[in-house]
C-alpha cells in the first residue's frame, strides 16, 4: 500500500471541501481531496442549484398567470414538465466543471475517488492509498433525515437527492415537513401545475419570525396548497399507484390524505458513518462533529467544515468555515467562526430573509428592545411591480444598535445583505437611516425602516419648540 504525505487532506468535495481544496493547492500547500459521491456535493447535485432553478420555472409559469394585473391577458401556462427538468439539468452540467476532478486536478489537488476511512489519530486509508497529512479537514456535509414513520419502508418516497429526477409533473405531492426545503419545492410544483399537501408537525418555517412567516403561509394558501399544520404523520401505505398519508391533527381525530408521490424534506442530518471517526479520537453525535469556535476536533489535527460541523447547514456558511480552517491550518491565525450576523433566506414566493436575533431571541435573551417595521405596500417600486405583501422588520436596541433584520418580500434575499453588512461591521441603525436610496427601489423599504426609528423625536414636541425658536431668530 503506497503511503501519501501531503500538508492537507480534505475529506468531501462539497462546498467546503472544494473551497478549502482549491485555496489550500493555490496558495502552495500539497493537498489530496477525497470523494466517493458526485463531485460538488448537495448543493450543486441535490439542493441549492437545482432547488432554485426549479424554483425559477414555477416562478415564471406563476407570473403568466397574473398578467391581467398590468393590462396583458394572455392564456394559461402550459407546463411541459421534461423540458422543465431539462432545463434543471442544464443549469447543474453548467456549472459542474467548475466543481470537476479534471479542474482540481489543474489546480494541483491530487484527487481520489473512493471512500476515505481513519485507521488512527494521523492516517486514513482511501482507495488503496494510506493517508498521513500533516491537517485533516472532514467535510462530509448531510443528507435528508428519514422519519420513523410506521409504513415508509412499504412505499416509494423522494428526498432532495431524487426529486428533481422527475421528468413527469406529480399529479398529487404530498410533502412532510414544512421547512425551508419542503415550503420551496412544495410551492414549486404548485407553481409548476401539481396538486400539493404540506404536513408539518409544528408550524411552517418555524424557525423564523412569525409575523413574517404568515405572510408566505396566506401566499401557500392563495396559491391553492392544502397545508396540515401542527399534524402528524401516523402511518403511510400503498394506494393504487400512489401513497394514503394518514395524519393525527391537533384536536387527535384522523384524516388521510392520498397522493401520487411522496417527498420527505423532514430535516437532514450530518453524514458521520464509515469515517472511522472513533478511531482518529474525533467526538460527535447525531448533530455533528464536535468542533470549537476554530473548528478544531478533539483531534487538533482535524478539523471540520460545512453541515458535518453541526451548525447552521448552509452553503453560504460552508464558504465561512472554508476561510476559517485555511486561516488556522495553513496561516495558524486564530480565525473563529463568525456566530452573530449569519443570514439565511427561504427562495419562496414572496421570499423570506433573516439575520441577527428575531423579536422573540431577542426577549428571550433579555434586551431592551425598539421594534422597527415598514411594509412593501409603501414602496413605489413595489407597488410599480404590484408586489406589496410583505415588510421589513428590524430589532434594536434603544440606542440604535441592530441586533438582527427580518424581510419578507420580493427579493428578500438581495435586501437582507445591506443589514448583513451592518451587522458584521457593527453599524448603528443611523448608518442604514442616512443612506441615499435610488428612487424607485425596493431597498428602500429599508432605508424607511431605519429612518422609522428617529419618527418619534423627529416630530416631537422638543422638536417643534426648537424649530419654532430658531425661527423666531433673525
Amino acid at each position: 500500500m503506497k503511503t501519501l504525505e501531503p500538508d492537507i487532506c480534505v475529506i468531501g468535495a462539497g462546498s467546503a471541501g472544494l473551497s478549502i481544496a482549491a485555496g489550500a493547492s493555490q496558495m502552495g500547500a500539497q493537498t489530496v481531496l477525497i470523494e466517493k459521491g458526485e463531485m460538488g456535493g448537495d448543493c450543486l447535485n441535490y439542493g441549492c442549484v437545482p432547488s432554485k432553478s426549479l424554483l425559477v420555472a414555477g416562478r415564471a409559469a406563476q407570473a403568466w398567470r397574473h398578467t391581467a394585473a398590468f393590462g396583458v391577458d394572455s392564456p394559461q401556462p402550459t407546463v411541459d414538465f421534461a423540458r422543465v427538468h431539462a432545463h434543471v439539468r442544464d443549469v447543474i452540467d453548467g456549472i459542474a466543471p467548475l466543481d470537476s476532478v479534471e479542474r482540481f486536478t489543474g489546480l494541483g489537488v491530487d484527487v481520489i475517488k473512493d471512500k476515505a476511512v481513519f485507521e488512527d489519530a494521523r492516517t486514513l486509508v482511501a482507495d488503496g492509498a494510506r493517508i498521513r497529512a500533516k491537517r485533516f479537514v472532514v467535510a462530509t456535509g448531510s443528507r435528508a433525515s428519514i422519519p420513523p414513520i410506521e409504513g415508509l419502508d412499504q412505499v416509494a418516497y423522494l428526498t432532495n437527492e431524487t426529486v428533481f429526477s422527475l421528468t413527469e409533473r406529480p399529479e398529487h405531492l404530498i410533502v412532510i415537513g414544512g421547512g425551508p426545503i419542503g415550503s420551496e419545492l412544495g410551492q414549486a410544483f404548485r407553481h409548476l401545475g401539481a396538486q400539493v399537501s404540506l404536513v408539518e408537525m409544528g408550524s411552517i418555517l418555524q424557525n423564523d419570525d412569525p409575523e413574517l412567516a404568515e405572510v408566505v403561509r396566506r401566499r401557500f394558501i392563495e396559491d391553492g396548497i392544502r397545508l396540515y399544520e401542527q399534524a402528524k404523520v401516523a402511518r403511510v401505505a400503498a394506494a393504487g399507484n400512489g401513497v394514503a398519508v394518514t395524519l393525527e391533527l391537533a384536536g387527535g381525530e384522523e384524516e388521510q390524505i392520498e397522493g401520487s408521490h411522496l417527498l420527505l424534506a423532514a430535516g437532514r442530518q450530518p453524514t458521520v458513518e464509515g469515517l472511522g471517526l472513533e478511531a482518529a479520537g474525533i467526538d460527535y453525535d447525531r448533530r455533528g462533529i464536535k468542533t470549537d469556535a476554530r473548528l478544531r476536533t478533539s483531534n487538533k489535527r482535524v478539523y471540520a467544515a460545512g453541515d458535518v460541523a453541526g451548525g447552521p447547514q448552509f452553503t453560504h456558511m460552508a464558504g465561512h468555515h472554508a476561510g476559517v480552517v485555511i486561516k488556522n491550518a495553513l496561516f495558524r491565525l486564530p480565525a473563529k467562526v463568525e456566530s452573530k450576523a449569519v443570514p439565511w433566506v427561504t427562495y419562496t414566493e414572496p421570499e423570506l430573509a433573516h439575520v441577527g436575533l428575531t423579536e422573540a431571541m431577542a426577549r428571550k435573551a433579555g434586551h431592551q428592545i425598539t421594534i422597527l417595521r415598514w411594509d412593501f405596500h409603501e414602496n413605489d417600486r413595489a407597488r410599480a411591480e404590484r408586489q406589496t405583501e410583505g415588510l421589513c422588520k428590524v430589532v434594536a436596541t434603544p440606542k440604535g444598535k441592530i441586533l438582527g433584520a427580518s424581510i419578507v418580500g420580493p427579493q428578500a434575499g438581495e435586501l437582507i445583505q445591506p443589514w448583513v453588512l451592518a451587522m458584521s461591521n457593527g453599524l448603528k441603525i443611523s448608518a442604514m437611516a442616512q443612506v441615499i436610496a435610488p428612487y424607485p427601489t425596493l431597498g428602500e423599504v429599508s432605508k424607511r425602516a431605519a429612518g422609522s426609528f428617529y419618527t418619534p423625536k423627529l416630530f416631537g414636541e422638543r422638536t417643534k419648540k426648537l424649530v419654532r425658536f430658531l425661527l423666531r431668530l433673525p
